[in-house]
């Protein structure tokens, strides 16, 4: 029956990647507008192309490299001959689905605009359609992933007995999970640089110093910023969440065989993850919103697909547990419901801290009214604040995952189910990533919109569906936070069973008590602790260098260019995509390579009990210091949109000019730094995991 279960994972990523192509096709033959609408929307193609272009090139080297350390270690005998594979076909598969995703996201900003000219429900289809071609890729490649190494190693191992071959197809797979937290952590670091740069830049020398609208043609960084919103806050949300999908299956299936649950649990997520795929589609037709509606009811028709996709799993999930897991079912199914509920609720919290329609938002734009001072104070606060909610729904997931899971009579399977709630809250992915990529596709249409100057009920449309883009970015960033928390966690807890196996292997004796009165682990989780804070100051230090660039760039072209400001002179777009590109390259080389090297350096020095404790600290500060991040940018951002929709001053105003300048410290808090610490905290579970044999042997303390 198990192996029947499972041609639904490979059926499901098929299924996945033709209905995304459905959807591709049906929004391609729509039509781009009008010729200027067509250029501007070409002109941001090219340069999310060549910046994808030029990422890959440096990305390359950098797996080239990984990939013969691997090669060695693997002729040392520290590895199999398999992990150097999977750790290229993770990030492979991780890079297609940004690539895919950022592709499909810059053929639909020019069509969200002009659907939008026929009515609000149009723009709404064309920009959602676009983000389910994102959400469906992301899962699609991941179950495909998932699928060819699952059967692969089980043929590969198929002599050896059931346990040892489970063991070794577990380990094996788990390990492939660094090559998509690699590609990731670029794709979301390089691209929020390049993307936080460009807006930055734009709004301090456009909107504060110039006085012109966002996205006027005359600002020479309006383009850049366009490009910045597909190759960032596209092609790295892809990346980002295909790593988390895939990380939370291969980690929960690596805790199987210790939890006495065999090959059927080995299989259930990745089934469980073919069921969620079903129901995305699904969701999908529920997605509409009627004209004129407001910020409150577009944000329902979106959530509608959610949570019909929610319901479908919830149904389908327990007969599907219970013919795998006999009288384990209830309680895994428990925790699916934890992380399913959960999802959905961090969702509500984050909503209720950054959308406009509540009041945390509503003061932070009356803030503004006294000064850029207590706006920047007041985000900080909001972000503090809304730190608290999330932490207690996470806490409530994990327990109410271990303790109904059997936490008590069996921790492994305890840790087990925590590991499904996150693949629960993960299995609308398809869906739930089409809400977030549906927001810089409804901001590119915005931009586009405005340069080429639509009437004005099409730019009230596409503002409507920015502004509600800008709280299901931040709603899907504290959904991929709060997965990335408890992934961490279970990831923890294979990396302790990888080294338990490795130890027995080799005879070598080793307490994995992990009593925090071992300075070891003391003193990793205080290496821990800070590196989430070492690693942000690093990327928004990169942005403000970057930004700064434009900043001059931005002015010396208003000042050289003669007829700029009054619109008979183009600006050089090229050159501020060209600074944005070269900068982002240079600048994401170090928080990468201390993401990477960080656990290899702790674990030579301490052991396998300071690599323990330093996942355990960065998981922690970094879990609550990307919420923080995520959180108070996006109500810093809604507040601006508050404040442009005619509120508290309206556009042009002393308030206006402070938000915008909130607005500034808060974008790369909420699309660089922020949103890069999950992967983080997962990448370096990773590469834990993949050097565990390694640090295992050749540790000094």
């Amino acid at each position: 029956m198990e192996l029947t279960l499972m041609l639904l994972a490979p059926v499901g990523s098929i299924l996945a990647l033709v209905f995304a192509g459905y959807l591709a096709s049906s929004v391609r033959k729509t039509s781009e507008g009008t010729p200027n609408m067509v250029e501007i929307a070409e002109a941001v193609r090219i340069g999310a192309r060549a910046y994808l272009k030029r990422q890959y090139s440096g990305v390359a080297i950098f797996f080239a490299v990984v990939f013969v350390i691997m090669l060695v270690l693997v002729y040392l005998g520290y590895m199999v001959i398999y992990v150097p594979f999977a750790f290229i076909t993770g990030g492979v598969f991780s890079g297609l689905a940004g690539f895919i995703g950022m592709t499909m996201a810059t053929f639909s900003g020019a069509r969200t605009a002009n659907a939008a000219k026929g009515s609000l429900n149009g723009g709404l289809r064309v920009a959602f359609s676009a983000g389910a071609v994102m959400g469906l890729v992301v899962v699609g490649l991941g179950l495909l992933d998932l699928s060819f190494w699952y059967y692969f190693l089980n043929w590969v191992y198929r002599a050896e007995p059931d346990f040892v071959r489970i063991s070794a197809v577990t380990s094996t797979m788990l390990n492939f999970g660094m090559g998509a937290s690699s590609m990731a952590l670029f794709a979301r670091v390089g691209g929020g640089i390049f993307t936080k740069a460009a807006d930055v830049g734009a709004d301090l020398v456009g909107k504060v110093e110039a006085g012109i609208p966002e996205d006027d043609p005359r600002n020479p960084a309006v383009i850049a910023d366009n490009v910045g919103d597909n190759v960032g806050d596209v092609a790295g949300m892809g990346a980002d969440l295909y790593e988390s999908y895939v990380g939370s299956i291969v980690a929960t299936a690596a805790l199987a065989p210790t939890a006495g649950l065999g090959i059927q649990g080995v299989g259930a997520p990745m089934i469980m993850a073919a069921i969620g795929v079903f129901a995305s589609i699904i969701g999908t037709f529920f997605v509409r919103a009627e004209e004129k509606a407001s910020q409150a009811v577009l944000l329902a028709a979106l959530r509608k697909g959610v949570w019909a996709a929610s319901a479908i799993i919830a149904i389908a999930t327990y007969p599907l547990l219970l013919t795998l897991l006999g009288s384990r079912a209830l309680g895994v199914f428990i925790a699916v419901l934890a992380g399913l509920i959960g999802g959905n609720m961090i969702g509500s919290a984050t909503e209720w801290f950054t959308s406009d329609e509540y009041s945390w938002t509503k003061n932070l734009a009356k803030a503004a009214g006294t000064g850029a001072g207590p706006v920047i104070i007041r985000g900080m606060a909001v972000g503090f604040m809304s730190c608290a909610p999330i932490a207690v729904i996470v806490c409530a997931i994990i327990l109410i995952a271990f303790y109904a899971s059997g936490g008590m009579t069996d921790y492994n399977l305890g840790l087990y189910g925590v590991g499904f709630a996150a693949v629960g809250m993960l299995s609308t992915l398809g869906i739930t990533l089409a809400t977030d990529a549906y927001g810089p596709i409804a901001d590119n249409a915005g931009g586009i919109a405005e340069m080429t100057h639509q009437p004005p009920e099409v730019r009230e449309r596409t503002d409507a569906l920015d502004s509600l883009g800008n709280t299901t970015a931040a709603t899907g960033k504290g959904f991929a936070i709060g997965s990335a928390a408890l992934t961490a966690i279970t990831l923890i807890a294979a990396y302790r069973d990888q080294i338990a196996g490795l130890a027995a292997q080799r005879g070598v004796a080793i307490d994995l008590s992990l009593s925090l009165l071992d300075p070891r682990v003391l003193v990793g989780i205080i290496i821990g602790a800070v590196l989430p804070f070492v690693f942000s100051a690093y990327t928004m230090q990169a942005v403000a260098a970057s930004a700064q660039m434009i900043v001059v760039e931005v002015r010396r072209q208003f000042r050289e260019i003669k007829g700029l400001m009054e619109g008979t002179a183009k600006p050089d777009y090229a050159r501020c995509v060209d600074i944005c590109t070269a900068q982002a390259q240079k600048e994401m080389v170090a928080p990468t390579l201390i993401a990477v090297a960080a656990p290899v350096v702790t674990g030579l020095i301490l052991g396998v009990q300071g690599v323990s404790g330093l996942l355990m600290g960065a998981t922690a500060t970094g879990f609550m210091l990307a919420i923080m991040m995520s959180n108070a940018g996006g109500s810093w951002d809604n507040a601006k949109k508050y404040i442009e929709a005619g509120n508290e001053g309206g556009k042009g105003s002393e308030a206006h000019k402070a938000a915008v300048i909130g607005d500034t410290v808060g974008d790369p808090f909420k699309d660089t730094s922020g949103p890069s610490l999950n992967i983080l905290i997962k990448l370096i579970s990773m590469v834990s995991v993949v050097f565990a044999s390694f640090v295992l042997m050749n540790h000094l303390l």
